[in-house]
């Protein structure tokens, strides 16, 4: 496993706007209020990536996980998520994807039905505008390991 260090960036962060542009994934609300957002680095203190995290009463929505196109397939992703998730206080961690389901499910996620979503969570914007109603909610079942 790699060793992955987390700095906490503002939503405004240039290089996380680009690498989220990069990967097509969604930036409208990374700038409002409630967000925390990490800027992920090598052992030798290259940005390899980025996460971010949204409270939800008691519960987080995991969000903007990226890593730059030539650090993807390495490990490294397995490896964010698991330094942002050990970043956090005790409580149910859920996401929303529409295409790497198959990644989260191999380190600890879990496909969940939205009925069983806390409302604090369904009330983000991520799930209440932003993703598709067709996108597939998680929750993490297992930490990684």
């Amino acid at each position: 496993m790699s060793t992955i260090k987390l700095e906490q960036i503002t939503g405004s962060d240039a290089d996380l706007k680009a690498a989220l542009t990069d990967a097509h994934l969604p930036t409208d609300d990374i700038e409002d209020s409630g967000r925390t957002f990490f800027k992920a680095l090598s052992a030798d203190g290259q940005i390899v990536g980025f996460s971010g995290v949204e409270r939800c009463d008691g519960n987080y929505l995991l969000r903007s996980v990226v890593l730059h196109p030539d650090r993807r397939g390495t490990g490294l992703g397995k490896a964010v998520v698991e330094a942002t998730v050990a970043s956090l206080d005790p409580g149910g961690v859920f996401l929303v994807t529409t295409s790497a389901a198959s990644f989260f499910a191999s380190i600890g996620f879990s496909e969940v039905p939205r009925d069983s979503v806390p409302a604090a969570v369904l009330a983000t914007r991520q799930l209440s505008s932003i993703c598709p109603s067709s996108a597939t909610i998680m929750k993490l079942i297992k930490p990684p390991s």
